[in-house]
């Protein structure tokens, strides 16, 4: 009797399913709505992929009922936290087999094809993976608020910071700061109003039904800084020095990590997200054959997890 592998991508945006065979070809490929296990109890995530799991059997041409056949890996945004990943694993699946992983570790095995070595996430946000000799070791990933070093977020709110300043007089302003400016509305009480999202009229309700919570703010998401780093990228190339400052704060930042990984004896790093392409020329000028660009997609990733998890069940006939 056949078996099949199913890997889920699950992001907050959307959620991406792919149906392989014994050999890892893909059979058929779906995307479905929302899966952060952090939103709504993971009930959007759940419902999701039981939809994407049917849409992905008839896009397949196969039976539903061989389910029962096929063993899942689901790399799920939000999952950072054991408790999330095991409770969502806990529910009732159609499947074979389950194993629930945080979404860093399908796009470490996608990057690597299965094999030991490091991966950074450079995107949005950030986060890092080591597995070594069967250990595993992961740092950063903590989120806009208290972590995401190497991120685009991260770093994007740092140049709005530099520009208010340069604004002020307090440091060397650029072109770039100029821009950034230019951007947010033209000076610093726009850039402010910006950062608090006083435009989109947000408002949060207490639990008593009140408006406003001490405990809580609103402000720009963490994309809304991300989306300064193709303008940071722009006056990089042109030699803008403010924009150098900030690659320096980037590489800095992603030395840290190096060092972190060296530390655990990893032998590669292996750069995913938008933002670590982009600079993935300079990463490699400044680490050598110690960086990697990725092999396969984390979608991949999920498939090669699947069978790496369940390959010994399947051929038992369990």
């Amino acid at each position: 009797m056949p078996r099949f592998y199913l890997g889920v991508d699950g992001g907050g945006t959307n959620c991406r399913i792919r149906l392989a065979d014994e050999n890892l070809q893909t059979l058929a490929e779906v995307k479905n709505g929302r899966s952060n296990l952090q939103i709504d109890g993971a009930d959007p995530a759940y419902k999701a992929i039981l939809d994407g799991t049917r849409d992905v059997f008839a896009a397949a041409g196969l039976d539903h009922a061989l389910t029962a056949d096929t063993y899942a890996c689901f790399g799920m945004a939000g999952g950072r936290m054991d408790t999330a990943r095991a409770a969502f694993a806990a529910r009732p699946w159609p499947f074979a087999g389950v194993q629930v992983y945080d979404d860093i570790d399908i796009a470490h095995a996608g990057a690597l094809a299965g094999n030991d070595g490091g991966v950074i996430i450079v995107g949005t946000g950030s986060a890092a993976l080591a597995v070594v000799e069967g250990q595993r070791f992961q740092c950063g990933g903590w989120g806009f608020q208290i972590g995401d070093q190497m991120s685009g977020a991260i770093l994007g709110r740092e140049l709005v910071r530099y520009a208010v300043e340069a604004s002020d007089g307090l440091v060397e302003a650029s072109p770039l700061t100029e821009a950034v400016l230019a951007a947010l509305g033209g000076d610093n009480q726009a850039v402010m109003s910006w950062s608090f999202a006083v435009d989109l009229d947000v408002k949060i309700i207490s639990r008593d039904g009140s408006e406003g919570c001490d405990d809580a703010l609103i402000g720009r998401a963490p994309a809304e800084f991300g989306k300064l780093i193709p303008l940071l990228m722009e006056y990089f190339d042109a030699g803008d020095p403010v924009a150098q400052k900030m690659m320096t704060v980037q590489l800095g930042y992603v030395d840290a990590y190096v060092r972190w990984f060296q530390a655990r004896n990893a032998k590669v790093m292996a750069v995913v997200g938008g933002f670590g392409q982009r600079i993935f020329p300079i990463l490699r000028e400044r680490y050598g054959n110690f960086v990697a660009l990725p092999q396969f997609e984390p979608l991949h990733g999920a498939v090669i997890l699947a069978k790496q998890n369940f390959a010994s069940a399947a051929n038992k006939g369990l």
